[in-house]
C-alpha cells in the first residue's frame, strides 16, 4: 500500500499567536510557495504543527502585539531563489568573526559569548538548555507527533530553535524508537552552528552527525539571517552511518513586516522560498487533509 505524505512543522523562538492561527499561517505560506514556484494552484497536503509557545508563555501573542503576521508576497510568479541572493551579506561579514570565537569556545568549553547571545537574544533557547522539565515537555510534543505519523512519509520542517528541538528528538528516537524514520528534515534559520548548542549536543548524543533516522537533510539559510550566523552546517555535522549528508542551501527570505521592514529570519519567508517548494511539492501529491494519526496523540 502506498504510504501517505505529511508535513510536520515546529516553530522557533519567542511567543507566538494562538496555535490555530499560527498553524493556518504556516500552511498558507507553504501553499503560496507551491502555487507560485511550482504552479500547484490550491495545493492540498497534510500538515501537522507542533506548537510549544504555551509551555513558556501564559497567553498567546495578541493581534495588536504581532508586528509580523503572515502576508502574501507582492506581485505574481515565482519568488526569488538563492541564485538572486546578494553577493555580500551580513553573514559574509560576521561569519568569519564568529568562526574564530566558535573555535575557541568549542576547544575550551567556555562559551561566554554564546551564553550572552542565548540569555539576552535567544531567551527561550537559554531556558531550554537550563530547565530539564521544559526541555522534556517540548521534546515530548514533537516525538509524540512523529510517532503518531510513523506510517507516513514525513517531511519535518524545523524553524529557528525548532531545529534544536528536532535534532535532539531525532537523536533521542534513534535510541528509543529506531524503526521510526523521517524521510526529509528541513532546517531553516537554524542556530545549530552556535558553539553552545554543539557542545550540548555532543554531551548528550556524542559526535555531531546527521541522525540515522533521516533519509535527507536540507538546511536553508538567508545570508542576512544572523540567527543562522554560519549558514552552512555540513562542516560541523558529519554524515549519518548510511552516508546521508547535510545539503546546505543559501536562499532569499523575502519576508517584510507590514511597515515594510525586512526580517530575513521569519518562518513564512523560508516556507515559500523556491528551494523549500521544490522539496514540499513531493508531499502535495496526495489528498491527506482527512488523514489522521493511526495512534492517539
Amino acid at each position: 500500500m502506498r504510504r501517505r505524505h505529511v508535513i510536520v512543522g515546529i516553530h522557533g523562538l519567542a511567543n507566538k499567536p494562538p496555535a490555530d492561527e499560527k498553524t493556518r499561517w504556516w500552511k498558507a505560506a507553504i501553499a503560496e510557495g507551491l502555487a507560485r514556484n511550482e504552479g500547484r494552484a490550491d495545493p492540498e497536503f497534510a500538515f501537522e504543527f507542533v506548537y510549544w509557545a504555551d509551555l513558556r508563555y501564559d497567553a498567546p501573542m495578541s493581534e495588536d502585539d504581532n508586528r509580523e503576521p503572515y502576508r502574501p508576497y507582492d506581485g505574481s510568479g515565482p519568488l526569488p531563489g538563492g541564485e538572486k541572493a546578494p553577493s555580500t551579506t551580513a553573514k559574509d561579514v560576521l561569519a568569519p568573526v564568529y568562526a574564530g570565537i566558535d573555535a575557541v569556545e568549542e576547544a575550551t568549553g567556555v562559551t561566554v559569548v554564546d551564553d550572552l547571545i542565548l540569555e539576552h537574544r535567544f531567551d527561550d533557547l537559554w531556558h531550554y538548555h537550563a530547565e530539564q522539565g521544559f526541555a522534556r515537555q517540548v521534546r515530548a510534543r514533537l516525538a509524540e507527533r512523529l510517532r503518531a505519523f510513523r506510517d507516513h512519509r514525513i517531511l519535518l520542517v524545523a524553524h529557528s530553535m525548532g531545529s534544536v528541538i528536532a535534532y535532539d528528538v531525532l537523536r533521542q528516537l534513534e535510541r528509543e524508537d529506531p524503526s521510526l524514520r523521517v524521510e526529509h528534515l528541513v532546517t531553516a534559520g537554524s542556530p545549530l552552528d552556535l558553539a553552545k548548542v554543539k557542545l550540548k549536543f555532543e554531551a548528550e548524543h556524542g559526535p555531531l552527525r546527521v541522525p540515522n533516522n533521516v533519509s535527507a537533510w536540507t538546511n536553508l539559510a538567508d545570508g542576512d539571517d544572523v540567527v543562522a550566523i554560519m549558514g552552512a552546517l555540513e562542516v560541523d555535522y558529519g554524515p549519518s552511518d548510511t552516508g546521508v549528508s547535510v545539503d546546505d542551501r543559501r536562499v532569499v527570505n523575502a519576508y517584510h513586516r507590514p511597515n515594510g521592514e525586512p526580517n530575513p529570519h521569519k518562518s513564512y519567508g523560508y516556507l515559500r522560498t523556491p528551494e523549500f517548494s521544490r522539496i514540499a511539492v513531493t508531499y502535495a501529491q496526495t489528498m491527506p487533509e482527512a488523514v489522521r494519526p493511526t495512534e492517539p496523540r
